[in-house]
């Protein structure tokens, strides 16, 4: 049984290494650098240390399981196993964000393919050596239950009693043939009932007593992050278009490219010369959400009012056009369409910024 947990864990802590590393490398700049950053040179070198003894033991079972295997062929498969297993994490921790190749997923399920051979391998031997044991002390390895240690584990963490032995724990209630048993509370409901309370405990004192950060304290946290990581993004990309950035445009060819967008999109609800017909009139100074170049892209962007508003558009049009079609609506102020529709919204000036 013991074995077979071993191999279990030994395969997800391999496994789950390329992942490991590549948090690794994200998390640091330059993960290499031991003087800054040696607590990642300790897990490198932990686990080296670890596929090296695991390479070792394998050589050793793979050597008493088969004696009349070639001696360096073992050791020469073992050193290629280890370079492969040790080396493989750090090249996939640097691809595995590309997970839309489908060579990273090829690569990661090899990987994990290469170690659940390995471990069954490991395991096969074992068994061989166990059952050559046997041989020797004179037992039928087909006489012996392979799954004794399972079964005592179920035994230990559940009491349960065989049927044979449940006339020691029935009680006196027997209703139409049915018996009550006095079963006890197995050992694994207890434990976990245990830990709950030493979570609950340790939860109050650090969420109530120590002022831990509560939900709303790391909502903010997080929101103030992205904005943090959208600001960085904005600064490595200059030509990045927001309500931050946007101008007013007034090339004769950009206010074409608004104008024909309009004409697509948006006639239809404020009609051709802007006018207004389900929606507002646009070519007055009155606005529901705001005049001016920043609140009309943002608008278009989001859209109106909840319910009964217009869509949001910045999944359809680009932020270019986005900008040329409200650059293009503020060029329809002060002109005349037919049939106008009455003021909507408040009065709009332009704040203008004093110069001292």
């Amino acid at each position: 049984m013991k074995k077979y947990i071993l191999s279990v864990a030994s395969f997800l802590f391999i496994f789950s290494m390329p992942f490991i590393f590549s948090k690794i490398f994200i998390a640091y700049k330059e993960p290499f650098n031991f003087l800054e950053n040696p607590l990642v040179w300790f897990v490198i070198v932990g686990f080296g240390l670890i596929m090296f003894l695991k390479e070792a033991l394998s050589n050793l079972i793979v050597k008493k399981a088969n004696e009349l295997m070639p001696e360096n062929y073992i050791k020469v498969q073992s050193f290629i196993s280890f370079l492969f297993l040790f080396l493989t994490p750090f090249v996939l921790a640097h691809v595995i964000d590309s997970h839309k190749n489908i060579l990273v997923w090829i690569g990661i399920v090899t990987f994990g393919l290469v170690v659940f051979v390995k471990e069954f391998f490991i395991i096969t031997g074992l068994n061989k050596i166990e059952e050559l044991e046997m041989l020797k002390a004179g037992l039928n390895p087909a006489d012996v239950d392979k799954w004794a240690g399972f079964k005592s584990f179920i035994q230990r963490w559940t009491k349960s009693k065989p049927i044979e032995q449940e006339s020691e724990i029935a009680l006196d209630h027997n209703y139409d043939g049915i018996r009550e048993l006095n079963n006890s509370l197995p050992p694994w409901w207890i434990y976990m009932f245990y830990a709950s309370i030493i979570f609950a405990v340790v939860y109050l004192l650090r969420f109530h007593a120590f002022d831990g950060p509560n939900q709303e304290t790391e909502y903010h946290l997080a929101v103030a992050q992205a904005n943090k990581e959208i600001n960085k993004y904005k600064q490595s990309t200059p030509g990045i278009l927001d309500i931050e950035n946007v101008t007013l445009l007034t090339e004769k060819s950009d206010l074409n490219r608004g104008k024909a967008v309009f004409k697509l999109n948006c006639a239809s609800c404020h009609m051709t010369g802007g006018g207004g017909g389900i929606g507002p009139n646009l070519t007055d100074e009155y606005w529901i959400l705001g005049g001016g170049i920043k609140n009309v892209f943002t608008t278009i962007s989001n859209g109106g009012r909840d319910g009964k508003g217009m869509v949001a558009w910045k999944k359809v049009l680009k932020p270019k056009d986005i900008q040329k079609v409200a650059s293009y609506i503020l060029s329809l102020q002060g002109t005349r369409p037919d049939k106008p529709k009455v003021k909507e919204g408040e009065l709009w000036q332009e704040e203008v910024e004093n110069v001292n």
